[in-house]
Parts: structure tokens; sequence; C-alpha cells
């Protein structure tokens, strides 16, 4: 008598087959949707400037900026910015370390003032939002 063992692997194959296709399926969803709703694209990284700001004492109009740092402080050009929501002209600016530019906002400095700075390759950003 021989007997014959029959090994029964008929469903590990279609098993394996379901879950790769389920995972390719969302994988593709995924890629999909992140194209569709411009997660992926060409996003740009915050610039790095650090600085300490301060009311003039004998001017009330003026800012005082301590330069601190930063990877993009060099490429720093213009300041530009708002008092109470009142706009000043932008203020060309060449900041070092170490250095102080002075901003005359030509409002007195009370309430809300932000600065915004614009760098060298065009780009933005806001430098300082504060209540003084």
């Amino acid at each position: 008598m021989i007997m014959s063992m029959k090994r029964n692997d008929d469903a590990v194959s279609p098993v394996i087959g379901v879950i790769l296709m389920v995972a390719i399926t969302v994988i593709l969803a995924a890629v999909i949707a992140a194209f569709v709703f411009g997660l992926v694209g060409n996003i740009g990284g915050a610039k790095v400037v650090g600085m300490t700001t301060t009311i003039n004492s004998s001017n009330p109009d003026t800012i005082d900026i301590l330069w601190q740092g930063g990877a993009d402080l060099a490429s720093l050009q213009d300041i530009s910015g708002t008092v109470n929501g009142t706009s000043f002209d932008p203020v060309n600016v060449t900041p070092s370390i170490g250095s102080i530019s002075t901003i005359n906002t030509t409002h007195d400095i009370e309430g809300r003032v932000v600065l915004v700075g614009e760098f060298s390759d065009g780009s933005e950003q806001i430098l300082l939002d504060k209540g003084f």
C-alpha cells in the first residue's frame, strides 16, 4: 500500500494575491489623492532670521532692530509693515550680526506692529507680529 500525501496549498496563493492587490490599490489611491489635493508640489521653506526689536526711547515712531543672525540674514533686503493697520514705506536694510537697523514708521508705535521682510529671491515673510 502506497500512501500519497497531498499538500493542500490551493488557498495560499489566492490569499496572497488578494492582499497584494489591496495594497497596490491603497498606494495608488494615496498617490492620486496627493496630486489631486495638491499635497505634492513646490513647497517653499521658511526663512530664518534672528532679531530683537525695541521702540527707540528718544523717537516713539522708530523701531530699532538688533540683528542676531540666521541662515537667511544676508539675503534680507527690505522691511515694510504696518502699525495698527497703517502701512509705512519699505526700508532698505543691510543687516549683519550685531548691527542695528532703525525703521522709521512715521506713526507712534502703540498697539500691533507687523514687520515683513523681502528677500533677494523675491519671497516675503512676516518677521514680527507683536503688540507694544
